[in-house]
């Protein structure tokens, strides 16, 4: 008898490969066997009329902190995701300094729109250098795995103090410092090692992040600990503009080093065809035989507008200056006087920054969420600019009506990056690429502006069943991409599967059932802050090392997860 079988269920296991109908076998965590089972289960899920995957495998998210508190490590949890890597963007709370916590706390905050005051309160420090936190982490439970990377920010600050935040030259004794660090903690289990190279990356006292002007020599210094521990991605958070330039650098390193190169690739509005040419670099370098790949995103980049959140239309606009500062109940109740909705949809908007003017008056970016669902590929008839314009109102009315949907919570979507032609035909193309992968989530982050931790759920239901603006992608490929392309990304080999030998870490899923949820903004983090969230309906089962950890879209109790202390290698008997 086994310990689990799932029978009966449409098996999509993660290779590419056709479909096809087939019982899954587990014990002591590790799938035993599939195809036409006999023997039966101490217990027994019925797939009929379901799909079965691998768990999914998120590669790009935020949850450094939120790990302390959080078994769930949702939302990422909610969307059938059995294993994240965070760390990512040079961002981080390893090595540490004692008297660095609230700086690095600061800097999360500024970089990732994570509230201060809940990391403040959440995370329970007890480590200083970096093997000594992933021990901290590993003595938490969670119902999910993790691994985690050395981030630049931190790694500066701890190496050079105020000099490596304040972004001043290393020395070469600055370098060797961090390079041995860097290599420290890759052989205690890190991953791999990031950093940042973008102007919009910055900490709450307004910064640039820590290392975001580090020379050559500081890089390739760094990424030799990676070559020494024999393991690791080296991942950048590139500036978008320069990734043609910065691609020359990132070949010498994949080269020099030897070690994976990870950057992301988006679609810019100022050069929508820009991308091109870095695919163009990356598929040059794959012929030379260099590990680079292009991290790219499954939909649009998209802030979510709304009353509470970071950003909306009306922030730069005095008379909503003027209430901003007021509890959200007492807010509302004054942003319905009509006295006031007048004064700030005619007033002037106050410029504050090239970036933050660029993205609360392009009304033509701007599409009105509905009550029930997010349209991630709106047509350019759907925008505020345009819905203005047949109406023969100011687009400020539109976005004001929109916002006050719901008592006040409504949202309107700004596609931020990937967007620039009012189609995601331009990533059905970066998706495809066999130098590609999927990520930049961000679970965990941009707690009120982005919701984009339910990417797993997002790819099934917009890209595999439903999208009618262009081409789909198979289920099959798509599938592949969020769980054995990712999980080798990072060498865990034994992972994103269905096959004999394989870690039981897998998805049940009613794919006609299955939805996103609308966004919302709850209030849940451990000092009372809000976060956006978006939950998923369809997940009929999800387990983790053969573990049943949501069942129904709720969590069960169970916490089989785990800390992944560096790469994990291919089970004796799997594909």
């Amino acid at each position: 008898m086994h310990d689990l079988v799932i029978r009966g269920g449409t098996l999509v296991d993660g290779t590419g490969e056709a479909r096809r109908t087939a019982d899954v076998a587990v014990d002591d965590g590790v799938i035993t066997a599939v195809g036409k089972l006999g023997a039966a289960g101490r217990r027994e899920l019925n797939a009929d009329g379901a799909i079965v995957t691998p768990g999914w495998v998120d590669m790009h998210t935020h949850y450094d902190g939120q790990v302390t508190w959080d078994p769930y490590l949702t939302p990422s949890g909610w969307h059938g995701v059995t294993t994240v890597v965070m760390g990512n963007c040079g961002v981080g709370f390893a090595p540490a300094a004692p008297d660095r916590h609230e700086w690095l706390i600061g800097l999360m905050e500024g970089v990732e729109d994570i509230p201060g005051a809940d990391l403040t309160e959440g995370i329970t420090w007890g480590w200083e250098t970096f093997p000594e936190y992933l021990d901290v982490l590993d003595s938490k439970p969670t119902a999910i795995d993790f691994g985690t990377q050395v981030p630049h920010g931190a790694l500066r600050a701890y190496v050079m103090g105020e000099r490596g935040a304040a972004n001043e030259d290393a020395t070469p004794e600055d370098i060797e410092a961090m390079s041995r660090i860097v290599e420290e903690g890759l052989r205690a289990g890190a991953l791999g090692f990031s950093t940042s190279r973008t102007m919009l990356h910055r900490a709450a006292d307004g910064r640039l992040m820590p290392g975001t002007m580090a020379s050559h020599d500081e890089l390739f210094g760094i990424a030799r600990g990676l070559g020494r521990a024999g393991h690791g991605t080296f991942q950048i958070a590139a500036q978008h503009e320069d990734v043609p330039g910065e691609l020359q650098w990132m070949r010498k390193l994949a080269r020099d080093v030897g070690c994976q190169v990870s950057f992301n690739l988006s679609q810019i509005d100022s050069q929508p065809d820009l991308w091109r040419e870095g695919l163009r670099i990356v598929e040059e370098s794959a012929a030379e035989g260099l590990p680079i790949i292009a991290q790219v995103a499954g939909r649009a980049i998209g802030i979510l507008f709304c009353w509470e959140g970071t950003g909306h239309p009306f922030m730069n606009r005095m008379p909503y200056l003027e209430v901003h500062q007021l509890p959200i109940a007492e807010r509302l109740e004054q942003l319905r006087r009509p006295e006031l909705r007048e004064a700030i949809c005619s007033a002037d908007f106050w410029p504050i920054g090239e970036f933050e003017d660029y993205v609360t008056q392009s009304w033509h970016k701007m599409y009105p969420v509905g009550s029930d669902v997010v349209n991630y590929e709106p047509g350019p008839e759907e925008s505020i600019a345009a819905v203005a314009r047949r109406r023969g109102v100011r687009p400020e009315d539109i976005a004001y009506d929109a916002l006050m949907e719901g008592d006040g919570k409504g949202f309107i979507y700004f596609p931020l990056f990937n967007y620039a032609d009012n189609s995601l035909a331009p990533q059905h193309t970066l998706l495809n690429h066999k130098h590609t992968r999927l990520g930049l989530s961000d679970g965990g982050a941009h707690c009120g502006a982005i919701c984009d931790g339910g990417m797993p759920t997002f790819m099934l239901t917009h890209w595999a069943r439903d999208r009618s603006r262009g081409d789909r992608l198979g289920l099959e490929q798509t599938v592949r991409m969020q769980t054995r392309e990712t999980a080798e990304t990072f060498g865990l080999l034994d992972r994103g599967l269905v096959a004999r030998g394989m870690k039981a870490d897998l998805n049940l899923i009613d794919l006609e059932g299955l939805c996103l949820d609308a966004p919302q903004m709850v209030h849940d983090l451990p000092a009372g802050g809000r976060r956006l969230t978006q939950r998923a309906h369809g997940y009929l089962a999800t387990v983790c090392s053969g573990t049943v950890i949501q069942e129904r879209d709720e969590f069960t109790g169970e916490l089989p997860g785990t800390l992944l202390r560096g790469p994990t290698g291919l089970p004796r008997g799997a594909r």
